[in-house]
């Protein structure tokens, strides 16, 4: 096909039947001879038998064209020749020739109406170009024509109407000059309406009119003068953008901006106008502070007015600090909620704008650089916030350190905490800034205070307890510290920093910002009227009865139902546990129950004492200031602690310390609180009567940190038996600790939320090795009652004379049992007499119970082991009077089981061992003491052991004893 391709562009444009006659043998191709073509004629061939022999030809034959067909064609033959094969072959050949001639001109006949078409068009288009050429022949001879026949006076008359144009446009520019002259009245009454970019607008149109005449001579003259008037708008633009620093005007600033930015200095503008707030804040500090000084130096020297405020600061009087900083906190909001206004006022706009530029997008170069200004403005505006902020915080950070607040009353200096809390709160709303400075400034004047206030206060405390007669505060039973003015703010939901005693919180205040709530109108700093003053706290009952019925019933008869509350009638709750049980509890059970229970006989308020109150009221004070001012908390929680601490050592001092605990061997005082004690002591008690001169400065520092320890008043009488050892006194000081305990308990998720994350182990240590140990202070104390209300050695003098070798089984106990029970219900009734006075709680009578109880069978171990003689029958004796005291103590106490029951039984049974079982019983039985040991051996086993085996057994007593010493 290449070929034939080639062939025809040889030949160039030619009809078909010209083309066909050119084809050359040299091609491989040849034109049929006529036989051939009356053969095709006379059969007319298959196309598809056709198109099979021309498939049928090799590829090489449709090469290039300097493929040579003969010599491929030779080179094909075989080494020896066939005539046959030969003209076979040729035949063949001859088809596939015969295929592609008939191939090739049914193509040629196929495009030969296109080539006819062709032509036609190329000869059209000569016909076109000959016209074409006569028209512009004919175009140039009319021009010519006009040329000749212009005359000299047509071209006089379109002078005359040009020179006449000209004319018309010199009285329009005298006209505009007119006008011009007159600007300069119309400018002026702009700047008096304030009508800035009007005034602007007029000026540059008059610029730019004397810029298009400035050929005039007249004209150079009002252009400077214009200029002139442009630096004055400008000046007076400068004035105008200061007065928003401290009023915020929509309309005025909007003017403002349109003025600035028609002379196209939006950022110059913007620039100036941080300027002016920085101006503004020092400004309005000066003033604020120069006219309280000013004020309370009652004259009207100018010598105040010179100074630099850092030292105009530290001329504020205690009586006007308070006015003075809450002036000087609105003035700065006043500063600052401009600003808030200025950044929502660019924000609206820039909404707007973009929103013009989104629907209209034509000017693309303004657009552009608009949106280069407002991305500055915005950066601009974003930058200045921290900048304004920290100026604020430097400059109330220097009026807070000019002042010495230690000596301020705490409701004043809470006020204080109050307003920096305040400004603090809007410092995080305006820049998201954590006012470092401010806390750190409030932090130091805080210590400083607490440190001062804190030390006054314990001295208060060691006052308190050393007057206090520990007699019942009369509360009511729904009593709660909630109830309290200090704790009042606990029950508001909002911010912490949000002062606790000033500002009253809404509900919706939580959830919008100062600047959104104090947009429009009012100052989030106004002093306003304490209206917690005018409530009552009505917490107290009269005389100790919440109501005459229950004063009336508190003195009925033990054995009427009337006593017992209702919810005892329906379900007995454990008070040590709360856990009530399933099934309800039987009358029986309960008269038994209220044996023990002392506490029946009065309503369930809550024990403490007015310095009890006082305490928690403290408590919640010194909340307060932690929970405003968060940096200060780990202080504030260490002085909290040592409140609690001084009670505890108090308490324990008055009621608990006695040297016999440790001689007893009951393990009154658990390591914990032994360790506590010795802690506070250490720590918080000045044991020095006087200051050693001789002493370093270290050392004065650390007694200055310290508090001497109190001591119980005279008025407090502990030794009289009638009074059951001052139990009253002793019920009231033990669980008013308690009861101070729980508050603490209460209040330490509220602590541990406001404690510094690196000083929560301190608070932890302190609750579980404190806090916790404040009910564990029962049992010492408690024990001096039971150690006195019985008379244990009048009993071991009864046990001294009974004979204990009895020859025959007795049938009747000893008389000294039946006077150790008559003891136990002689301190049964005086606990009685005692309850009617102070509320006795179900866990301290089961602790003097189990003193008692645990005493009394110690006591009788003792007897026992001081027997000098014992038979068979003479134990068994044993075993009757003990089984006698259990069965008519279990009447007067519901205490299960006994306490020491086994310690008393398994003794008398050791008297029937063996010499074998003897010794690993007493290896095994270390609670007893060597003389109660020794009496077994010598006693028991003496009359049937020889000497050697007792001397083995004594020897073992002695290695038994030898680690406890």
């Amino acid at each position: 096909m290449q070929k034939i391709k080639s062939l025809m562009t040889r030949q160039g444009l030619r009809s078909p039947q010209e083309s066909v006659n050119d084809l050359s043998p040299i091609e491989n191709l040849r034109i049929p001879t006529k036989e051939e073509l009356r053969e095709l004629h006379e059969e007319p061939p298959d196309p598809q038998a056709q198109q099979e022999i021309i498939n049928s030809i090799e590829e090489v034959y449709f090469s290039n064209d300097s493929f040579d067909i003969v010599k491929y064609e030779l080179e094909r033959l075989p080494p020896v020749l066939s005539l046959q094969e030969l003209e076979e072959y040729r035949d063949k050949l001859k088809q596939q020739q015969a295929a592609v001639s008939k191939k090739v001109a049914d193509l040629i006949l196929e495009k030969q109406p296109a080539y006819v078409e062709e032509l036609e068009r190329v000869t059209s288009l000569q016909s076109g170009l000959q016209l074409a050429a006569v028209i512009c022949t004919n175009g140039r001879r009319h021009l010519n024509i006009a040329k000749e026949g212009f005359t000299q006076t047509s071209l006089g008359l379109l002078a005359n109407q040009r020179k006449r144009q000209l004319l018309i446009g010199l009285l329009k520019s005298l006209r505009t000059i007119k006008t011009l002259q007159r600007t300069d009245v119309r400018l002026s009454e702009m700047l008096e309406e304030e009508d800035y970019p009007g005034a602007i607008q007029l000026c540059l149109e008059c610029q730019k009119a004397a810029s298009t005449f400035k050929h005039y001579s007249c004209i150079s003259e009002l252009n400077s003068k214009l200029q002139d008037t442009l630096e004055q708008i400008e000046e007076q633009l400068d004035v105008a953008l200061s007065k928003i620093c401290k009023n915020f005007d929509i309309n005025h600033y909007t003017k403002v901006q349109q003025a600035y930015r028609l002379l196209g200095k939006t950022q110059t503008a913007m620039d100036q106008l941080h300027m002016h707030f920085t101006q503004a804040i020092h400004n309005t500090v000066f003033q604020v502070v120069l006219g309280y000084v000013e004020l309370c130096a009652g004259n009207t020297d100018t010598k105040f007015q010179k100074l630099q405020y850092k030292d105009l600061c530290t001329h504020i009087t205690s009586d006007s600090y308070i006015p003075c900083l809450a002036d000087l906190c609105k003035a700065l909001w006043e500063v600052m909620l401009s600003y808030y206004r200025t950044m929502q006022w660019h924000e609206n706009h820039d909404q707007d704008e973009a929103a013009v530029v989104s629907s209209d997008g034509n000017n693309v170069i303004g657009t552009e650089e608009n949106s280069f200004d407002r991305n500055y403005v915005k950066k601009k505006l974003e930058h200045g916030l921290s900048r304004i902020w920290q100026d604020v915080q430097l400059k109330v950070k220097t009026y807070l350190l000019g002042t010495d607040l230690s000596n301020f009353k705490y409701d004043d200096f809470i006020f204080v905490l109050d307003v920096i809390s305040r400004l603090m709160q809007v410092g995080e709303e305006f820049c998201g800034s954590k006012s470092e400075v401010l806390q750190e400034s409030i932090r130091k004047q805080s210590v400083n205070y607490f440190k001062t206030y804190h030390r006054t206060r314990l001295e208060e405390l060691r006052m308190f307890l050393e007057n206090e007669t520990w007699e019942l505060c009369p509360v009511k039973s729904s009593f709660s510290i909630l109830q309290l003015h200090e704790f009042k703010f606990l029950e508001q939901s909002r911010s912490p920093s949000v002062s606790p005693s000033k500002q009253p919180a809404s509900a919706a205040s939580s959830a919008v910002t100062l600047f959104e709530q104090y947009c429009a109108a009012g100052n989030p700093f106004e002093i306003q009227a304490d209206s917690k003053d005018d409530e009552t706290e009505d917490v107290l009952a009269s005389n100790g009865y919440e109501s005459d019925e229950q004063e009336k019933s508190a003195y009925q008869e033990y054995d009427s139902d009337s006593d017992v509350p209702e919810e005892l009638k329906r379900d007995y709750v454990d008070e040590q546990t709360g856990d009530a049980p399933i099934k309800s509890v039987s009358r029986e059970t309960l008269r038994s129950r209220k044996r023990s229970d002392y506490n029946l006989n009065k309503v369930n308020a809550p024990i403490l004492t007015n310095t009890t109150l006082n305490v928690i009221r403290l408590v919640g004070k010194y909340m307060q200031m932690m929970n405003i001012l968060k940096p200060i908390a780990f202080d504030v929680i260490h002085f909290m602690s040592q409140l609690f601490d001084y009670y505890l050592y108090a308490v324990y001092t008055f009621f608990g310390r006695n040297d016999m605990f440790e001689s007893t061997g009951l393990g009154l005082s658990s390591s914990r609180l032994r360790t506590t004690l010795n802690r506070i002591q250490e720590s918080l008690i000045d044991l020095e009567v006087s200051a050693d001169p001789s002493g370093t400065l270290t050392a004065a520092e650390e007694r200055k940190e310290k508090v001497p320890s109190p001591h119980l008043s005279h008025l407090v009488v502990l030794t009289s038996g009638n009074s059951l050892y001052g139990l009253a006194e002793r019920v009231v000081a033990t669980e008013s600790l308690v009861f101070l305990a729980e508050q603490f308990e209460f209040l330490q998720p509220h602590l541990d939320a406001v404690m510094p994350a690196a000083k929560k182990p301190f608070l932890q240590q302190f609750y579980s090795q404190t806090v916790s140990t404040a009910s564990e202070l029962r049992k010492p104390v408690y024990w001096i009652v039971a150690a006195k209300a019985i008379d244990y050695e009048q009993m071991l003098l009864l046990m001294a004379n009974v004979k204990w070798d009895v020859k025959e089984i007795m049938s009747q106990h000893n008389v000294y049992v039946d006077a150790l029970l008559k003891e136990f219900e002689e301190f049964n009734r005086r606990l009685n007499d005692v309850s009617k006075r102070v509320r006795i709680p179900l866990p301290v009578s089961n602790i003097l119970w189990e003193h008692c109880i645990r005493l009394a069978n110690r006591t009788l171990v003792e007897g026992y082991a001081n027997v000098k003689k014992c038979s068979n029958e003479g134990r068994a004796l044993m075993q009757l009077d003990f089984q006698q005291f259990l069965m008519k103590l279990e009447k007067l106490t519901d205490i299960r089981p006994i306490p020491d029951k086994e310690f008393v039984e398994t003794y008398i049974k050791a008297y029937y061992l063996t010499e074998n079982d003897m010794e690993s019983w007493i290896k095994e039985h270390r609670e007893y003491s060597t003389k109660q040991l020794t009496n077994l051996v010598n006693i028991c086993l003496g009359t049937y052991i020889n000497k050697k085996a007792r001397q083995k057994l004594l020897a073992t007593i002695d290695d038994t004893d030898r680690p406890k010493r």
